[in-house]
């Protein structure tokens, strides 16, 4: 990666996130039902998400996944504390706090699985196959949270996964033991955007709080026993990974809190894009033509059903 992508990357995280806290802190928010909203912040959560994949990706070349998930989660601690301060504990006081701390495991758990499955399969891969996770998270949204799935919608996500599948080609070599660790975090992922739909009540701000607390504590009980010393050229890969975190998870939780989790589903694919372009572009990972095509039926999905929802919006059905 160059120093100018580098210095860039930071700035703009780091200016969003005081962004978005500061927002908090003034008290702007606004539970309720804005699906347009919610499927632009999940877009940019996720690609918040991949930058921070990509960042990952680069350190597991060197150091282990325990540690780079302690890292992940501190930095996101780090960066809570000095946006807030002294309004930590007030903010952290939830409504529900054995749902929040549930939803925090979830993503310290997917987080974790993700990251370790980036040692042995390549950042497109994975991404693809934990990409299962939005027809998890439409079906969880119909059983447990009483959603409506229309017809629109289904005929979007099962587009959506043909593509994935596409991209994936099982029996082809991506199936090996490692592709279960991004799949089983799809479950994770998928059950902790179903639990930030419960806790929407809470602010953003307790939301992300007790994601970072709850994973830099647990990973601070783990990653002596993996730790090895951070080379200084690498520091600014573990601040930007622990920033992109901060930023994805604060859009993504608002997403949620605000739009139906049915409709924003189809969007998690557009990471497939993402992740495809940082292969390329950092690690030297041309996508085949196979993840080129799923690609594309995954992005017309996603425009598809984002079309029918706005029209349905605007005329009443």
């Amino acid at each position: 990666m160059s120093g100018r992508f580098r210095r860039a990357a930071l700035m703009r995280a780091l200016s969003r996130a005081f962004a978005l806290m500061g927002l908090e802190r003034a008290g702007l928010r606004h539970p309720g039902n804005d699906q347009a909203t919610g499927i632009a912040l999940i877009c940019a959560a996720v690609l918040c998400f991949t930058l921070m994949d990509a960042t990952a990706k680069h350190l597991t070349q060197d150091y282990n996944a325990a540690q780079i998930v302690w890292a992940r989660f501190m930095v996101n601690l780090a960066v809570l504390a000095l946006i807030f301060r002294d309004r930590v504990p007030t903010l952290a006081r939830s409504r529900r706090p054995g749902m929040q701390f549930a939803r925090a495991l979830t993503q310290l758990a997917s987080v974790g699985l993700f990251f370790t499955s980036l040692q042995f399969i390549g950042l497109a891969e994975a991404t693809a196959i934990m990409d299962t996770n939005p027809v998890l998270i439409t079906l969880g949204a119909a059983l447990f949270l009483g959603e409506r799935i229309g017809m629109r919608r289904v005929l979007g996500i099962a587009a959506a996964l043909v593509g994935a599948l596409i991209i994936i080609r099982p029996g082809m070599g991506v199936f090996q033991p490692a592709a279960l660790l991004p799949l089983i975090g799809a479950f994770t992922y998928a059950a902790g955007a179903l639990l930030t739909r419960v806790v929407r009540d809470d602010s953003t701000a307790t939301s992300v709080l007790w994601s970072a607390i709850t994973g830099a504590v647990l990973t601070s009980a783990v990653v002596p026993f993996f730790w090895q010393p951070i080379d200084p050229g690498d520091l600014w890969a573990f601040v930007a990974l622990g920033l992109f975190g901060t930023i994805s998870q604060t859009l993504l939780i608002r997403a949620f809190a605000i739009a139906e989790a049915g409709v924003l589903a189809p969007f998690g694919y557009t990471g497939l894009v993402w992740a495809g372009m940082w292969g390329w572009m950092f690690f030297g990972q041309l996508p085949d033509l196979w993840t080129i095509t799923g690609a594309l039926i995954i992005v017309g999905a996603g425009l598809y059903v984002w079309s029918r929802e706005a029209r349905a919006a605007r005329y009443g059905g």
